[in-house]
Order: structure tokens, then C-alpha cells, then sequence
């Protein structure tokens, strides 16, 4: 693999790429009205933007700014259709080809066929190996304070260009990069979550090459080491937190610790043991207070049957994943109730 990116921008800005990325932009969202009237006139929408890209002329729109609160409050930002449109070119014709080999096996984040699940599952696989080596062991936990809200795109555009050597390329991640801020990516951007895993890639292989960490995973800015001692978490903790706030202008969030391998891992939405998963109180919760509303919901004949099934579904997909059984066997038994 070649050390940087060479004379491949003209070479992936065809008409056919940029139809693909409409259609996986589109995917399940056919019916939204700003997909409609782009879909219009698709061609010659295609077409003008193949065009302006070509001519270095291509500008971004305004972003439009909304909250969600689930699972902790969050400002996200979204571009009009068409820049999502050019950010699924660029992820699919320069990221994905050029930068998932950089990548180290043990990151999960927003790479295919390696979702939460893998993460978990490997957690648990290196867990186990620990325990059958060394008995009791240390688990250095740590996150990133407001991640995406901090990452510096001065050093995110050296590491962009360290790795990039085709001129076009190089401006054209530039300009998708300048919203007018220093500091910070937007987090509903589809280029966003791949930078941001770009960025703590730095962190990856520091970890697994410098401080030679054998058991490490991330998912993100979530990351899990296991270690023989407390002693060597107490020295990788202040080494990591060093690296991240001298070469990447981050500090570790203050929940970031360590502690006995007994206390399990809270990773990836769940809490991983080396003899079973369970699920967080955080889902139960969350869950309880959906059948919550479900009852009112019925109670006012505003019960969908469609919308519960969707929204169930989805709790008991994420839920086949551990040792959920029982729990999920009293939850039925309580929906029975007002079904």
C-alpha cells in the first residue's frame, strides 16, 4: 500500500459515483421532500454537481441545527441533500479504500461488519484471556471529554494531509472540513464519525505499537485496556492522557478510570464479564419507560401497532445479545398486560 494517497480524484469523480452516493444517501428516505425535488431533476442535478466539483467551485450549504436528548442532550447538524449526496462520494470513493487499512483490527466505529457487537464480543474474548493468564487483572476504561466537540481540524488536516498527496483531494477535504470553526466536527455530518475515527487512529497505534498494549479495544471515543496490574494502568493512563492532549489537543473525560476486572466493563451498551454479558441499567430504564408510554398510549387510543412492533423490536434485537432471558421473559409477561 502506497505511504500516501496519489492522483485519484479526477479518477473517482465520475457521474457513476455520484449516482451510487445518491442512492445510499436515499436509502429508506425516498418519500422525504427534499429528496423528491432532487430527485426531480436528478440527471442534470448530478450532472451540475460533477461540474462544480470538477471546476473547484463546489460550495457547501448551511447547515440546520435541531437537539435530541436521547441518550444525553446533543446539538446535531445536517446539510442540505446534495452535500450529503457528495459526502457519500467522498466517504466511499477516498476513505473507505485509503484509510481502512491504516486502521488496527481493534477499532469497531463506523466500519463495516464491525459494529457494537464485534466490539463486545472481543471485549469479552480478551477478558477471558486475561482471567485464564493471569487470574485477576486491571481494567483501564477511559472516554474522551465532548469528543466530536473538541477535535482540533488544524491537527485533523495534518493528519489528512500527511496520508493525502493528491493536490484536489487535499483542498476538496479542506473544504468539507471549514464550517467557520477551529475546534469541533458536526455530529450528524456522514464525514464526521470517519474523521473522528481518523483522528483517534493517532491514539491506536500509539497504543498498540509505543506502548505495546496487547488487549485494547474502541469503539470511538470509548476504549478498553486490560493490564496485569494497577500499578501499569496508573502509568498508561497518565501516558495516554499526555499523548492525547500534546499531539491531539484532547483531555480524557473524568469518568475515565481504573479498577479490578471483578467490577466488569460497561462497553458498548452493555456490562461485559468473562463468564456472561448483561444488559446496563441505563437500557432498563429506557426501556421501562417506553411500556410506560405505551399503556398511556393505549389508555388514549393512540396506540399504533406498527410503531410498538418497531420500537420493541429493536429493544429485543439489541437485547439477543447477552444473558437477557429471564429479564425479557418478565417484560412480555407485563406488556401481555395491555396488549
Amino acid at each position: 500500500m502506497s505511504k500516501t494517497i496519489k492522483n485519484c480524484f479526477d479518477e473517482k469523480l465520475t457521474f457513476e459515483n455520484l449516482l451510487k452516493a445518491h442512492l445510499r444517501a436515499s436509502n429508506g428516505k425516498k418519500d422525504k421532500k427534499e429528496i423528491i425535488f432532487f430527485e426531480l431533476d436528478l440527471e442534470s442535478n448530478l450532472i451540475k454537481m460533477l461540474d462544480e466539483i470538477k471546476q473547484g467551485t463546489y460550495n457547501f450549504g448551511e447547515y440546520r441545527s435541531f437537539k435530541v436528548y436521547e441518550p444525553k442532550e446533543r446539538i446535531i447538524k445536517s446539510l442540505p441533500y446534495r452535500d450529503r449526496v457528495v459526502h457519500q462520494w467522498y466517504v466511499e470513493e477516498f476513505i473507505k479504500p485509503y484509510f481502512y487499512p491504516r486502521f488496527i483490527s481493534d477499532t469497531y466505529a463506523c466500519l463495516d461488519n464491525r459494529g457494537t457487537h464485534k466490539a463486545v464480543s472481543k471485549t469479552q474474548k480478551y477478558m477471558r484471556i486475561m482471567k485464564r493468564l493471569y487470574g485477576n487483572y486491571y481494567v483501564l476504561k477511559c472516554d474522551v471529554k465532548k469528543y466530536f466537540y473538541s477535535i482540533d481540524k488544524i491537527i485533523l488536516y495534518d493528519i489528512l494531509k500527511s496520508k493525502i498527496s493528491d493536490k484536489k483531494l487535499l483542498e476538496f477535504s479542506k473544504k468539507i472540513l471549514d464550517d467557520g470553526e477551529n475546534i469541533g466536527i458536526p455530529i450528524g455530518n456522514f464525514t464526521s464519525q470517519y474523521f473522528a475515527n481518523i483522528y483517534l487512529n493517532e491514539l491506536d497505534h500509539y497504543i498498540k505499537e509505543v506502548l505495546r498494549v496487547k488487549y485494547y479495544v474502541r469503539y470511538m471515543d470509548d476504549f478498553i485496556l486490560l493490564l496485569k496490574t494497577k500499578d501499569e494502568a496508573q502509568k498508561l493512563y497518565n501516558k495516554i492522557e499526555e499523548f492525547l492532549n500534546k499531539y491531539l489537543n484532547l483531555e480524557l473525560n473524568s469518568k475515565s478510570r481504573f479498577y479490578p476486572n471483578y467490577l466488569g466493563v460497561d462497553f458498548c451498551g452493555y456490562k461485559i464479564y468473562e463468564t456472561h454479558i448483561l444488559l446496563r441499567k441505563r437500557f432498563k430504564k429506557k426501556l421501562n419507560k417506553s411500556i410506560n408510554l405505551w399503556i398511556k398510549l393505549k389508555k388514549e387510543n393512540k396506540f399504533y401497532d406498527f410503531k410498538f412492533s418497531r420500537s420493541y423490536n429493536s429493544y429485543i434485537g439489541h437485547s439477543v445479545h447477552c444473558n437477557s432471558y429471564h429479564y425479557f421473559a418478565r417484560i412480555n409477561e407485563k406488556i401481555k398486560t395491555f396488549l
